[in-house]
This record gives C-alpha cells, structure tokens and sequence, in this order.
C-alpha cells in the first residue's frame, strides 16, 4: 500500500513512515525539505501519484492566530484537491481531542475548520483526535511561566507519548475509513499541574508549579474534562515514568 505522510518529517511523521515502513508498506514522506509545499500546491501531484492513502500529520510553523488559521485552511484544502484528481481512496488527519471544546484558541479554532473541510470534501476519511504529547511538556511549563512559577490548572489531561500517537494513527491508515472520528490517548491520566510537575521534579527544574484552576491552558479556561477523551478511546501503553528517563529535555 502507498501511503503518504504529509508532515512526513516531523515528530509524528517521521515515526510514522519508519512504522508504516517496518510492515511492508511504501511510506512516503511529504514536507517543505522533500519537494512538497501543501500551501502552495508545490510537488502535491507527483507525490500523490499512485496513492492509496494520504496521512496528514503537519502543524503550523506559526500558532498566531491568523497565520494558523491560514496554514490548516490552505493546505487542507489544497491537499484534498490533490487527492480527488489522484482517486486518493482514504485521507487520514491528526488532530486533537477535545477541539470542539478549546474553541477560546485560535489554533483550535483553526483544528476545528481543518476538520470541517475534510468533512465536507466527499472523500472517504478518518479523523484521529489525540491526546497531549509527553513531548509538548516542557513548551506547556514555559507558556505558564511567570518569573520561577509556572502556574497551572488541575483539569484532568491524559497524554501519551509521539511513538504511541504514531502507532495509533498508522493502525487507522491501513483500516477502512471510519468516515468519523477515532480516539486516543496515554494509559494514565493526571491534572495538568501534576503531569507538569512531574516532569520538572524529574529533570531537576527548579521553577515551583502551582495549581490555579483559573489558570489558562494556551489560552483557554479549561473544564475538569476539557482535555481527557471518551470512555472507548483507544489508550497507549508508554507511561510518564518510563519515557522521562529516555527523553531528556531539549537544549536551551
């Protein structure tokens, strides 16, 4: 089976091409540094070529607003136009649990457009909603920094490592379309606070957490369940205590 990754040499996609690799499959990955511009339309036909799946795991190299919004718009909308002229048979999307529920965003907002797009195309897809990555937890303590405190909520967040989120998503890629959305996220849940604390308590981060549930998460209020899916998502097995030891911080 061809596959194409959109977003093919990211966090994600670059686990997902080797795991799609490993089980005979042709992965192809597809960014700006192989030849493939989604917002321009740039090498989208020639690699599409031959395609039985198109996997869209990109990200916007902006969060701002506007720029978000015009990434995940664009781009959608020229991969989907590429994918009906190349008889694509299934267009799968990474996004994230708890879109429809974090709509305060910009990013978010643009997540929630991006999936209204593919919705509406006509082609066969399926949506993955993940939860948070491990890997991301050290961008959230930054973000609620101020001084030496990183101030965050208690709401429930059950996140899951990028090998996990890479395994899910390419089970979905070489299923039928679900023409809907499938669930996952880690084996563990915590408060936002506390899954932050832990990793800064591990890699030795001096900064102090403290709970505020008025504290704002990328911007938006959260409720006690904002974050966390449904009761038949499909959960990863990479727990927080196996992958800090291996996962270091990134240098500064």
């Amino acid at each position: 089976m061809k596959i194409v990754v959109i977003g093919g040499t990211g966090l994600i996609g670059s686990k997902l091409v080797a795991k799609l690799r490993e089980h005979g499959h042709e992965a192809v990955p597809a960014a700006p540094n192989t030849g493939v511009d989604t917002l321009t339309g740039e090498g989208l036909a020639e690699v599409l070529t031959g395609a039985d799946v198109v996997v869209d795991v990109s990200n916007s190299p902006s969060f701002a607003d506007n720029p978000v919004m015009n990434f995940f718009r664009t781009s959608t909308t020229n991969i989907l136009a590429a994918e009906k002229a190349a008889s694509v048979g299934h267009h799968v999307a990474l996004s994230v649990v708890g879109t429809d529920r974090l709509q305060d965003s910009g990013y978010f907002r643009a997540k929630q457009v991006q999936e209204q797009l593919i919705k509406d195309s006509g082609l066969p897809y399926s949506i993955v909603h993940a939860t948070q990555f491990f890997e991301f937890v050290g961008g959230i303590a930054d973000e609620a920094t101020h001084g030496d405190t990183v101030r965050l909520s208690d709401a429930l967040v059950q996140p899951m490592a990028s090998a996990d989120v890479a395994a899910a998503v390419g089970r979905v890629a070489v299923g039928n379309p679900v023409n809907g959305t499938v669930e996952v996220g880690g084996p563990e849940q915590f408060g936002v606070d506390e899954f932050v604390r832990k990793a800064l308590t591990f890699r030795g981060d001096p900064r102090t957490v403290v709970t505020d549930p008025e504290a704002r998460y990328w911007g938006v209020l959260l409720n006690k369940d904002t974050l966390v899916p449904g009761p038949d998502a499909q959960l990863g097995t990479i727990r927080l205590h196996e992958w800090l030891p291996l996962n270091p911080p990134p240098a500064k």
